[in-house]
């Protein structure tokens, strides 16, 4: 098992419906949410699920492996490849930005990837992964403006058949209503996603096309349709830069909409937003887009329509020193290895002289 390290990263963040806000369920009852993506080491300020005042509750992940600490997505979401048999810890940290103190239970549940999203599914519903993970206190009292501290483990079965799993390990806080009835309920949650099976997947996704549009205001909007070819899941961020077919005028980075979260073989499209001021074209487009280590860019010439609508697609193609991380890593083994079968060569031809002399 790898060693840990304590990282400073940002609040972690989800909503029940919509952004960050309260919602109205019967009483025993939480709707299904999209858990957001997270923020790092480097996030502007934590945002929160509001409770019924001012601030909120939060959650964040204390523990990074020491070997992932470089890994963005592995300081916001718990991110493992581990064998049968095996257990990890991760410890957590709740929030509580409100005037009042707040009784927060913490527990895990199942969560799925579906159009472009990681969701937590409803209330304390379980698959394979939530329910081989367990929390050291299901129930958190934070007082005021304070935090606590909680701790995750995940012990894989021996018999677990190999495969990547999601669940998240939700901070939640109700609060009643008119009569008792109805309650709100508030959710923040960490995203888990654990590979079974000890190999080491390759992450990989490509860019099928991309599209230019013009919404409604008057903005050009790039769709990039990416394929996830990889064998794990990936949240995608990115940016797109802009070069015109005739002359020398450039626009960008613009960065992709948060949010796109495709597991193995989905494809969905990944959103950039340009400006109103953007001419017709046609364009170079180039897309720029990031899972965790990996990084891979494409390119193709589009065009915006003049008024709101979609212009024709065009197919993507892979840009020079858009290489994933795995693909440069086994490249400098390969290297590596030829440069030591040189050296031995070397040796063995230099032994062989002394030999004869």
């Amino acid at each position: 098992m790898s060693a840990l390290v304590t990282v400073a990263a940002a609040t972690v963040t989800g909503a029940l419906a919509g952004p960050f806000a309260p919602v109205a369920w019967a009483a025993g009852a939480a709707p299904p949410a999209a858990v957001q993506h997270a923020g790092t080491a480097r996030s502007a300020s934590p945002r929160s699920a509001s409770v019924t005042g001012p601030g909120g509750v939060g959650v964040r992940l204390l523990d990074v492996p020491a070997d992932a600490v470089n890994n963005p997505r592995a300081r916001a979401y718990i991110v493992d490849n581990l064998t049968p048999g095996t257990t990890i810890h991760r410890r957590i940290e709740v929030s509580n930005t409100t005037a009042a103190e707040l009784h927060v239970a913490v527990y895990p549940a199942a969560a799925t990837i579906s159009q472009g999203s990681f969701v937590g599914a409803p209330a304390h519903t379980a698959n394979d992964l939530s329910t081989w993970t367990t929390v050291s206190r299901p129930i958190v009292d934070v007082p005021a403006g304070s935090t606590a501290v909680d701790t995750i483990t995940v012990a894989i079965p021996a018999t677990a058949s190999p495969g990547e799993r999601y669940a998240v390990v939700w901070a939640e806080v109700r609060s009643a209503k008119a009569g008792g009835t109805v309650e709100l309920i508030n959710r923040v949650g960490i995203r888990i996603y654990v590979y079974v099976g000890g190999t080491n997947p390759v992450t990989s996704f490509t860019v099928n096309t991309l599209t230019g549009q013009r919404n409604s205001e008057g903005y050009a909007v790039v769709r990039a349709l990416v394929h996830n070819t990889g064998g794990l899941a990936v949240d995608l961020t990115g940016t797109v830069t802009m070069s015109s077919v005739t002359g020398a005028l450039t626009a960008g980075p613009y960065p992709a909409q948060l949010g796109t979260t495709l597991a193995p073989g989905q494809s969905e499209p990944v959103w950039f937003t340009l400006t109103s001021q953007m001419t017709d074209g046609p364009w170079n487009a180039t897309v720029t887009l990031r899972s965790g280590l990996s990084q891979q860019a494409f390119r193709a010439q589009i065009t915006f329509p003049r008024s709101p609508g979609t212009a024709p697609s065009a197919a993507a193609r892979p840009v020079g020193g858009g290489l994933g991380f795995v693909t440069i890593l086994a490249i400098a083994i390969l290297i590596a290895i030829f440069a030591a079968l040189i050296a031995l060569i070397a040796l063995i031809i230099t032994h062989r002289r002394r030999g004869l002399s």
